[in-house]
C-alpha cells in the first residue's frame, strides 16, 4: 500500500491512467465470496486471491481455480510479483493437501492448477507437497484434472542434480500439464526475476519432456518490462526448441509503487499478432491478450 498521501495520489493517478482494455470487473460478489469463504475457513491460499488476478471471477464461474501451496510467503524477491516476500515463510501445514482436496470437492472444480511460492528453505523445494496434493485431490475427486505450475526448484548445493530430481518427483505422478514460466525475455531476467535464470527455466521444461514426452508443457511471459517484439519471438522460438506445447502472453500490471514500473502497455492488436506468431511457430495452445494469466482457460 502507498505509505504517504503523496504516494497514494501517485498510485491513484497510475491506476486511473490504465488503458481502457485493462479495466475489467473482477466478477460478482457471489462468485468471489463462495470461493473466498471456503478458502479462508481452511486456511489455504489461491494465487487468484494472493495475486489479485483480474480473471478470478470468470475462472471461479467456470469451475477453475489455482491453489497456492506451502503458504503465501516466497523466499525469492521478484520485482514484478504481488505475492508476499521479505520475511520467513510459514511452516508447512501437514493437512494442506487434504484441505485443498476438500475445497476442490466443495467447489465442484473440474480443472485445478497447483502452484507454489518458491521455498528454497525446504530440502526438496516443495516437490513432495505437489505430489501429496495431487494424490489427495485424485482420491476425493478422481475426475478432476490437475495441472502444476512449479518454481524452478533450483538450490545452492548440487543444484542441477537436485533440480532434475525434484522435477522427476512431480513428473512421476503424471499431471495433466506441467507449467513453468520464463516470465520475461533473456535480457531482462536479472531485473525482473531476482534469483532465477532463463536457462534454468528452459531446463525445467526440457527435463519434463525427457522424462515423459506425453505430458504437455507450458510456459508464459508477462509483457511490459521493456522487451522488444523481436525478443519475444526469440523467446517463443527457444520454448519451441525444447518442445514446449503451450504458451500464455499477458500484460504486466504493476501491483504497487514498490514494484517495477510498466515500461509499455501492449495493445490488444499487438497481442493478437503475437498470438498468431506463436501459433505459426507450432504451439498447440496459445492464449495471448492483455488480461491473460498463466492459468487463464487452463482447462481447455
Amino acid at each position: 500500500m502507498p505509505s504517504s498521501s503523496a504516494d497514494l495520489a501517485r498510485w491513484r493517478t497510475e491506476v486511473q491512467s490504465l488503458p481502457i482494455w485493462l479495466r475489467r470487473s473482477i466478477g460478482t460478489a457471489s462468485e468471489l465470496s463462495t470461493v473466498q469463504q471456503i478458502i479462508k475457513q481452511r486456511q489455504i491460499h489461491t494465487i487468484c486471491e494472493e495475486g489479485r488476478c483480474p480473471n478470478r471471477g470468470e475462472c471461479y464461474s467456470q469451475k477453475t481455480a489455482t491453489f497456492l501451496l506451502m503458504g503465501p510467503t516466497c523466499t525469492r524477491s521478484c520485482g514484478f510479483c504481488q505475492v508476499d516476500k521479505g520475511h520467513a515463510p510459514m511452516p508447512l501445514d501437514p493437512q494442506e493437501a487434504e484441505k485443498v482436496a476438500e475445497a476442490v470437492g466443495l467447489l465442484g472444480l473440474r480443472y485445478v492448477v497447483l502452484t507454489a511460492v518458491a521455498r528454497d528453505d525446504l530440502d526438496d523445494g516443495g516437490a513432495r507437497c505437489f505430489v501429496a496434493t495431487i494424490a489427495a485431490i485424485r482420491a476425493v475427486n478422481p475426475d478432476t484434472q490437475v495441472e502444476v505450475l512449479t518454481p524452478d526448484f533450483w538450490s545452492g548445493k548440487d543444484a542441477e542434480q537436485q533440480q532434475q530430481e525434484r522435477v522427476a518427483t512431480i513428473v512421476g505422478v503424471k499431471p495433466a500439464c506441467y507449467n513453468h514460466n520464463v516470465e520475461t525475455v533473456a535480457r531482462l531476467q536479472d531485473r525482473v526475476r531476482r534469483g532465477a535464470k532463463y536457462r534454468r527455466s528452459l531446463d525445467v521444461l526440457s527435463y519434463v519432456k525427457a522424462l515423459d514426452s506425453t505430458i504437455p508443457t507450458k510456459s508464459g511471459l508477462m509483457l511490459g518490462h521493456g522487451e522488444t517484439e523481436a525478443e519475444i519471438i526469440e523467446t517463443l522460438r527457444d520454448l519451441r526448441s525444447i518442445d514446449c506445447d503451450r504458451v500464455t502472453l499477458g500484460q504486466y500490471m504493476r501491483p504497487s509503487l514498490e514494484h517495477l514500473p510498466v515500461v509499455k502497455y501492449w495493445t490488444p492488436a499487438e497481442f493478437d499478432r503475437l498470438g498468431k506468431i506463436a501459433t505459426a511457430l507450432g504451439f498447440q495452445h496459445v492464449r495471448s491478450g492483455p488480461l491473460v494469466r498463466s492459468s487463464y482457460h487452463a482447462g481447455e
